[in-house]
């Protein structure tokens, strides 16, 4: 019988989605489950009433709450909280030799935790969600046996199904919507003709940077972008790409309303003096938005990767696709989101934890994590990818 534990730090949206997947999982014998909102523990405690589920009321980012869990032991950390948590838990659990695992991207500070963790034979996992994450494990299929790529093209999306997708913005929260709104202001490189093109976070909605794009079995979207692409085109040694980049899908109209926002500077994060009160304009909008943009019990959302190569092999081109496309779970009141991030990273740290992956170090999903296992994971709960072009598949 399995003696296996998991801590998942965070009980918000991912991190609910993270300990639904391991309670079912019988190779897993206790979920530890951290965080400081005692209100949030009793309604996951009321949601699965679960032998297996430990709540911890704690701060994930202090060692010493954490201590019954370090002391269980787990195998392995889910970190599913805000930055600069993730950096003091990962930390935490190197430290200890514990495996680490979260959703987003690594943090400047993991390039040498990482050399830590493989001397502690453990395993330090960022960007295994939807996207960052399912879009990486995608492309390493779809990059697998080409000889030369020209384009590789990656598009994410969180959006409300059409029936959920009300005026005036088109738009509602499958996720923290801090971290969207920081994304919002973070820079992007692409690669175009050949070149890297850098855009200022102030213009990525501009409509020089922004275009229509048809998903399959969906609808038209308008894309803008989303990140450093050449962060990974470097990791994986492509030279000759012609056209390379990662975005950010939503519902038309979605750029030309942000952009008016941004160049008025409701994004900021620098505050402003209001009836003698500093506001961060960012921090307002917020606070104001953030209410007003929640799914209702009956509303769905879409949680949506596809990515696009183009190449050779042998001389002859190669065109490839994969889409993997989700929609709100109603039975379970899980978002697409919740699925497709929390879901992925469970499985992740089930694989670390259950020795199927064996590198260790700071590892990626778009080099590390098989893709067979993970999807066959995400299977049973009618997570698919949809291939394009490759053969055997």
């Amino acid at each position: 019988m399995s003696d296996l534990a998991v801590l998942v730090a965070g009980a918000g949206l991912q991190g609910i989605a993270a300990v639904h997947f391991l309670l079912a999982r019988p190779e897993v014998a206790r979920v530890w489950v951290a965080d400081p909102r005692a209100d949030a523990l009793t309604a996951l405690q009321e949601r699965y009433p679960s032998p297996k589920l430990r709540p911890l009321r704690a701060d994930a980012s202090d060692a010493a709450a954490l201590a019954p869990a370090w002391d269980d032991p787990v195998a392995v950390v889910i970190g599913l909280t805000p930055p600069a948590v993730r950096l003091a838990l990962a930390r935490e659990a190197v430290a200890r030799g514990v495996h680490y695992v979260d959703a987003s991207y690594p943090l400047p500070e993991f390039t040498a935790l990482g050399q830590q963790a493989a001397r502690q034979g453990v395993a330090l996992l960022p960007e295994a969600g939807l996207d960052p994450g399912l879009d990486l494990v995608l492309s390493r299929v779809l990059l697998e046996g080409l000889e030369r790529v020209r384009l590789w093209r990656v598009f994410g999306a969180g959006i409300p199904e059409p029936a959920a997708a009300t005026p005036p913005l088109h738009y509602k929260i499958s996720w923290t919507f801090a971290g969207v709104l920081a994304a919002y202001r973070r820079p992007a490189r692409i690669v175009q003709h050949g070149r890297a093109v850098d855009i200022p976070a102030d213009a990525l909605f501009r409509a020089e940077h922004c275009f229509r794009y048809t998903v399959p079995d969906l609808a038209e979207l308008e894309a803008y972008p989303n990140g450093d692409v050449t962060r990974y085109l470097a990791r994986l040694g492509l030279h000759e790409v012609c056209t390379a980049g990662r975005y950010s899908l939503r519902w038309p109209g979605h750029c030309a309303l942000w952009r008016a926002w941004v160049e008025l500077g409701f994004l900021d994060p620098e505050p402003v003096t209001v009836d003698g009160a500093r506001v961060a304009p960012a921090r307002f909008l917020q606070a104001l938005l953030e209410p007003r943009l929640r799914y209702a019990p009956h509303e769905r959302d879409i949680a949506l990767v596809r990515v696009e190569v183009e190449g050779e092999t042998q001389g002859r081109p190669v065109r490839r696709a994969a889409q993997i496309l989700d929609y709100r779970d109603l039975d379970t009141g899980l978002l697409a989101m919740q699925r497709t991030v929390g879901f992925t990273a469970a499985a992740a740290a089930l694989l670390l934890a259950t020795g199927r992956v064996r590198a260790r170090g700071l590892l990626s999903p778009l080099q590390h994590l098989p893709p067979g296992p993970l999807l066959e994971a995400l299977a049973p709960y009618g997570i698919h990818a949809q291939w394009e072009g490759v053969p055997g598949v």
